[in-house]
């Protein structure tokens, strides 16, 4: 009688352990083609010729912070890439300034100094570039120049402490590439490591069984090809609607309450090219779950839907449910922590007497 306990014990035990090999040995599999295809993310992405230093960022936290840098003084980095919703503001386009709508999408700020590229169209090559668009863009910011944005900053004593703090071998501290230079070094920052990437680091338990599906799914989908490397995605440029135009696929999505989708032509606009039509940069989907409404003119809400829409116009598959369903858990695993000093709000510097007041025009 104990000897039959025993093999009972000892054969559910062996299928127990068979199942559990078969998992570790799916996830193993999982691993190894991960690794070879994606990255961990880094605590921080550095630039040789804008080094990260704690002067630098807690400046460039302020700056990011600073309403101050806008025409109107109400609109800072933050309101159209807020830390606090995952580095966007959950509009289809966001507002600037005398409530202008802008053509496209805020993507997140989050994980982006990743990308080989910043902006939708490419069009800036890092996000030093890309922090001087906004302040002098007449429907963001609205600043009328750099000499105005550096006078602004130039008038209160504490900000210019801090630069000359912060870009000590400098002998002109306080410019506008400094103010740039001190932005993108926070946002170098701005990284939030998830659990596909203590799954990409050897925890092969980190992924559920139906994130582990997901991931298959994204691989052998071939969602891989656009949306690869550390971000997720950020590292190519791609038309938008291989398959079927893109305004196409997304016309059911659009509602009635809703004005009328613009065609975008994407890189096009920026350099004129006829191979550029239609070309975006293909986006992180880090914290994916959190960025939308999705796509560079925002015109879906639903991440299913928007899932869906890539695989039919960039690779000509409909997915199943279940498919789907995978995915979906895999999105999941991507959302990640936001640093948290990133989330606390600097005290900034007092204006003065002598400080350029911000126009209500």
């Amino acid at each position: 009688m104990y000897r039959s306990l025993l093999s009972l014990s000892f054969g559910a035990a062996l299928l127990a352990g068979g199942g559990h090999a078969l998992a570790s040995d799916n996830a193993q599999r999982l691993h190894q083609t991960a690794q070879a295809l994606f990255a961990p993310l880094p605590a921080q992405v550095d630039k040789a010729d804008n080094p990260i230093t704690d002067a630098k960022v807690a400046l460039g936290k302020m700056l990011y912070y600073d309403p101050r840098l806008s025409e109107s003084g109400v609109i800072s980095c933050n309101t159209c890439h807020n830390l606090a919703t995952y580095g966007v503001d959950n509009l289809p386009t966001s507002l600037g300034h005398r409530w202008s709508a802008g053509p496209r999408n805020s993507p997140t700020v989050l994980n982006a100094a990743l990308h080989t590229t910043q902006f939708w169209d490419g069009r800036a090559v890092d996000v030093e570039e890309q922090a001087k668009g906004p302040v002098l863009n007449p429907i963001e910011m609205a600043l009328p120049s750099e000499e105005v944005a550096v006078a602004r900053i130039a008038s209160m004593p504490e900000y210019v402490a801090r630069f000359k703090a912060a870009f000590p071998e400098s002998t002109d501290a306080l410019s506008y590439d400094n103010i740039a230079n001190a932005i993108g070094a926070f946002e170098r920052t701005l990284t939030t490591p998830d659990r596909f990437d203590e799954f990409l680091k050897g925890d092969l338990d980190a992924l559920t069984e139906t994130e582990l599906a997901g991931l298959d799914v994204f691989i052998n989908q071939g969602c891989v090809g656009c949306h690869a490397g550390p971000a997720l995605g950020g590292q190519i440029e791609a038309r938008f609607g291989v398959v079927e135009s893109y305004w196409e696929a997304t016309r059911e999505y659009i509602g009635i309450n809703q004005s009328t989708m613009p065609m975008d032509v994407g890189k096009f606009a920026v350099t004129q090219k006829q191979e550029d039509l239609y070309v975006f940069k293909a986006p992180s989907l880090r914290n994916i779950t959190r960025t939308y409404p999705y796509f560079h003119d925002g015109s879906v809400w639903d991440l299913r839907d928007a899932t869906q829409i890539m695989a039919r116009v960039q690779l000509g598959n409909d997915l199943s449910e279940q498919d789907l369903d995978a995915l979906m858990a895999f999105y999941g695993a991507l959302e990640g922590e936001i640093p948290a000093d990133a989330l606390t709000l600097p005290v900034l510097p007092a204006s003065t007497a002598q400080t350029e007041r911000p126009s209500m025009r």
